[in-house]
């Protein structure tokens, strides 16, 4: 007679597997979800105590979390992350979506919103630009979209796809986010002088400083959108490595 797996023993699996992930150190937790324990357990708390994410019969919300963390960590597959967890297909997609819906919903905890660069601004990068509420750029993402929308989109098109939406980007009356060539030099976003210097890179090659007002103009600009492209590569080395 062959061996029956008992739910009993498909229990403890489960719960070794969480343990494994979340509760042997630091490392470990960093390595396969991204995070370390104690901002582990801090998401969890805020996700069921300040946004309302609740356990289930058979997954808490740690096992719910790590089943979210585990994929957009690595990219996993459900296949894949059904069996790592010894659950149901539906089980993953499921809970995997509830937990999203949830993240959601912490945006008005940590999404700060932009406030225009006062007249007394001491910030050298920033004081230039009086009303500037920060900077814009785009990066690639790979996304599973529809198949007439197939391809990559400039980053105009995101902006203006952005701008359109009903709860799309809206610009404060008088102010600005400052932006590259790539987009279009319009009310609510400026982008530097076509045709003359701007990348840090380009004026380290080059030498010397800037020769008249629309290289200092480019210089400066540059100098305060850099925080944007310094902000995706952190995003980037956490998420892809």
């Amino acid at each position: 007679m062959g061996h029956r797996y008992s739910i009993k023993s498909r229990i403890l699996d489960q719960i070794r597997h969480l343990h494994r992930l979340v509760s042997t150190n630091d490392e470990s937790c960093l390595r396969n979800l991204r995070i370390d324990c104690n901002t582990f357990g801090r998401l969890c708390y805020l996700l069921e105590h300040a946004r309302g994410l609740s356990p289930t019969k058979h997954l808490s919300v740690p096992e719910q979390v790590v089943i979210f963390l585990s994929v957009v960590s690595h990219h996993k597959k459900n296949c894949v992350v059904k069996y790592d967890f010894i659950r149901s297909g539906r089980t993953i997609s499921r809970h995997f979506y509830c937990v999203l819906n949830t993240i959601l919903k912490l945006h008005t905890m940590f999404l700060a919103k932009p406030t225009p660069i006062p007249e007394d601004c001491l910030d050298v990068r920033w004081r230039w630009f009086k009303g500037c509420l920060g900077a814009l750029d785009g990066t690639y993402i790979d996304v599973r979209v529809p198949e007439h929308e197939k391809g990559s989109a400039a980053d105009s098109r995101v902006l203006r796809d952005a701008i359109h939406h009903p709860n799309g980007l809206r610009v404060l009356s008088g102010s600005y986010y400052l932006c590259d060539n790539r987009y279009t030099n319009s009310e609510g976003f400026l982008i530097p002088y076509r045709g003359v210097h701007y990348h840090l890179r380009e004026w380290d090659r080059g030498g010397g400083g800037p020769k008249n007002h629309e290289e200092l103009f480019n210089l400066k600009h540059s100098s305060a959108r850099n925080v944007i492209e310094r902000a995706f590569g952190l995003l980037k080395i956490r998420w892809e490595s």
